[in-house]
């Protein structure tokens, strides 16, 4: 009934590879995306980058600046272009899955968000709230974390996502007290005027701003994708959608049968090797790699990306090594966050997609999709199920 017993979706979160065919729509810091290239830029800072694995499997078909393009037969390769309108991580990860959204989802980093929204949450919290801007969530609780500790209040901030995250310690204000409060806000934020993609529990523990630090307890509460996606018509039709990292989160646990959080990408590679290894589901497994976003595109890292796309590497070679015969992999992205821009905010890029089976024997660049959702009809296609009629998206039949 399927050729690929399980496929294996990684997510290299905002690894985009420019050329956004209408980058010149999305703006930050009054200047349009249009230029902006992630991997490329990154490639142009660092050419003696180290990646030996994923040239393997042909990226350098998709960077220009690599300057490297080899015969990779257990490949194919591609550019895909986002067709929603967005580049959020929520609307490139549901359109992944054959969601074409809209109207993207309203970000607040300019202003904080609204005083309306503010004061409702103080009464309905009880706390008072504090920094309502955007910020880096390790600074932010460097600034504001004694205050929020000698005051009982939360911390409220946001980033270039459309998202609320609340600040609260782990011990004082204490986990459940800092979940009702994000379950508060979900509610307030689902308002039309506001429409937060994500609420994040940000918990925090330490005595002074020299030594607070993040905990893995944080929770995140999310809209639910806008209609079905491939991941409930997998799980209808009773396959396994096993999701690494924030993945359960970016979709609401809809459509999700197994769920494994992590604490870093080197741990979210640890988990999918480890299930490669010595489970024998049939169906999807879906990761989330975050950290080439949250601590290196939108902090302006360039060394600390080119660092972190090393350290993939290293963990793509363990994966190649144990893939099954009837393993297909596909790697790609959810939107660019070029390190060298200006702005904090992620870009309008297109995105790569490798895929990878041990048994190809013609890899080469296939021509680009018009949208990502080539990746969710390629995985019903594989399973002999029928996308819904609102769903976008054609399966890449050359690996078939």
């Amino acid at each position: 009934m399927y050729k690929y017993k399980r496929i294996i979706v990684i997510v290299m979160d905002s690894l985009g590879i420019g050329n956004g065919k209408d980058a010149n729509k999305f703006f930050q810091a009054n200047k349009s995306d249009k230029g902006s290239n992630t991997f490329g830029h990154i490639v142009e800072r660092f050419p003696d980058i180290n990646i030996p694995n994923l040239k393997k499997i042909g990226i350098g078909d998709l960077v220009d600046s690599l300057n490297y393009k080899i015969p990779h037969k257990n490949s194919y390769t591609l550019k895909m272009n986002e067709e929603s309108n967005g580049k959020d991580t929520m609307t490139g990860h549901w359109e992944m899955m054959g969601i074409y959204t809209e109207k993207p989802f309203q970000t607040f980093t300019e202003h904080g968000f609204p005083k309306e929204l503010i004061d409702k949450l103080e009464k309905e919290t009880g706390h008072k709230i504090i920094g309502n801007y955007a910020a880096s969530g390790t600074e932010i609780i460097k600034q504001l974390g004694e205050e929020q500790i000698k005051t009982n209040s939360l911390i409220v901030y946001t980033s270039a996502d459309s998202v609320l995250q609340i600040c609260g310690h782990e011990e004082k204000t204490g986990l459940n007290e800092l979940y009702r409060c994000c379950e508060i806000a979900r509610k307030i934020c689902m308002d039309p005027k506001y429409l937060v993609g994500r609420v994040i529990a940000r918990p925090y523990i330490g005595t002074n701003k020299d030594n607070f630090v993040r905990t893995s307890n944080r929770r995140d509460y999310a809209v639910s994708p806008s209609n079905i996606t491939a991941m409930d018509l997998l799980k209808e039709n009773g396959y396994e959608v096993s999701c690494i990292g924030k993945i359960s989160d970016i979709f609401n646990n809809c459509g999700v049968t197994k769920t494994v959080h992590t604490k870093s990408n080197d741990d979210g590679m640890n988990q999918l090797i480890n299930q490669v290894k010595n489970d024998n589901y049939v169906g999807l497994c879906f990761v989330n790699l975050v950290e080439f976003d949250s601590e290196y595109g939108h902090r302006r890292n360039v060394k600390g990306y080119k660092e972190c796309i090393e350290r993939f590497d290293v963990k793509l070679g363990e994966l190649l090594k144990v893939l099954k015969d009837d393993d297909l992999l596909m790697i790609t992205a959810d939107h660019g966050n070029d390190p060298t821009w200006v702005g904090t905010d992620h870009t309008r890029e297109q995105v790569p997609l490798l895929i990878y089976n041990n048994e190809f024997t013609d890899g080469k660049e296939l021509s680009e999709t018009n949208n990502f959702a080539a990746i969710g009809a390629t995985i019903l296609f594989n399973f002999k199920i029928k996308k819904a009629p609102h769903m976008i998206g054609e399966p890449i039949k050359e690996i078939f």
